[in-house]
């Protein structure tokens, strides 16, 4: 890399870091009121809560099973409570049966010594398509079947006894499922799952939200006619996926945009949807608790550089071509360093609770939340290990 080249990463790279320190300093959007375009279709950022954790609570969290797990994405516990089960960045799903964690199945028929065990979960990127990458799990609460959403494997399913998993749908209309992130199902066994891009696998995610394009799709799966069928299109990187406690709509998280958006299954509005939250930062995973609430787990907040850069395509696109490491791009991007920060919203779409790690000196990065008995448990895709998090802690 030439002098010039290392001067102007570094200064882009110190700019980033410096406006991921306040994102919500200054009046407006960031300081930047009148730069939304909705030809990209961006959302109203003047929207976005400014509601914070000033004790960074999120750090009373347990650290379990460390080195244990690398890369947990998804958490369940099956219908008899039993659990957690989780899949990993080697391609397993595994179970906790108390004592150790087990193999439970598999997503790949193609699974070889490349899978072994690697020292942390970026390392199983580039064999991620060979052993598979099991994403969102769900256990169909009357069957006790376990669905599955694999990023390179697509939708499937295995029974109560764990083992290979069978396919269920690899495409939808003609084109093939590339990037099978969530699921959840109704009560008639409808699976609704997300396939973030029809352009980029999972390896190559850092690219894909770079890129900041729209192919992604929301689907479901009908298991009387046994085929998929897109029920929205043209999404940028949809990932998370869950159904309100009635039925009556799901939500789901549009990643590299920061929107939760709402689908409506039953009444008038059937079909329809509307904007359900502008989130602050990055969304994962969206879990609904037995209250009817939702958590949503967030990697970050927005800041300052990442809404500017979002609003300039072309400069974007220019940095992306910069010799720089994957690494201090994604710092451009987003602004600074990942940190954990979950938000609990009501069936109405009201905050109702924000827990946070910004330091990230325990929860550093957030995938998944699911709430058990009075506990967050708490997974992230890039961690080797599960936080535990009790609420009880949020009043002591």
């Amino acid at each position: 890399m030439s002098r010039l080249k290392r001067v102007l990463a570094g200064f882009l790279l110190a700019l980033a870091v410096y406006c991921g320190l306040d994102p919500f300093h200054h009046s407006g959007i960031y300081g930047f009121p009148n730069f939304v375009s909705h030809k990209v279709h961006l959302p109203d950022w003047s929207k976005i809560p400014t509601n914070k954790d000033p004790h960074n609570l999120l750090q009373k969290s347990e650290i379990k099973f460390l080195g244990q797990v690398h890369g947990p994405e998804s958490i369940v516990f099956d219908p008899l409570g039993r659990g957690p089960y989780t899949g990993v960045a080697d391609g397993r799903i595994i179970f906790w049966n108390g004592v150790n964690w087990t193999d439970f199945a598999y997503t790949s028929p193609h699974r070889s010594a490349v899978c072994d065990p690697k020292p942390s979960p970026l390392a199983y990127l580039k064999t991620e398509h060979i052993c598979g990458r099991p994403l969102g799990l769900r256990f169909d609460k009357k069957t006790g079947d376990l669905y599955i959403a694999d990023a390179y494997f697509g939708l499937l399913k295995v029974g109560a006894d764990g083992g290979l998993a069978t396919p269920l749908a690899t495409e939808a209309e003609g084109e093939p499922l590339r990037f099978t992130n969530d699921l959840d199902i109704d009560d008639d066994g409808n699976v609704y799952f997300t396939d973030s891009s029809t352009n980029y696998q999972r390896k190559h995610f850092m690219q894909l939200v770079f890129a900041s394009e729209y192919t992604g799709r929301v689907l479901k799966y009908d298991p009387v006619t046994k085929e998929a069928t897109v029920l929205l299109r043209n999404l940028q990187f949809p990932n998370g996926v869950t159904l309100s406690k009635d039925g009556s709509f799901f939500l789901f998280c549009e990643g590299s945009v920061g929107r939760l958006t709402r689908y409506w299954l039953k009444g008038e509005k059937a079909g329809t949807t509307d904007t359900f939250a502008i989130l602050p930062g990055f969304p994962d995973n969206v879990r609904t608790n037995q209250d009817g609430d939702f958590w949503v787990a967030l990697h970050c907040r927005r800041s300052n550089s990442n809404y500017w850069l979002a609003t300039r395509p072309k400069l974007r696109d220019l940095l992306l071509k910069l010799p720089v490491k994957a690494k201090y791009q994604f710092m451009i991007f987003i602004g600074g360093f990942p940190h954990g920060i979950v938000l609990k919203y009501s069936s109405e779409g009201e905050i109702l609770q924000v827990l946070e790690d910004r330091p990230g000196k325990v929860v550093r990065a957030v995938s998944e939340v699911e709430e058990k008995d009075g506990k967050l448990w708490i997974s992230s895709v890039l961690m080797p290990f599960i936080a535990v998090y009790d609420l009880n802690s949020s009043s002591s």
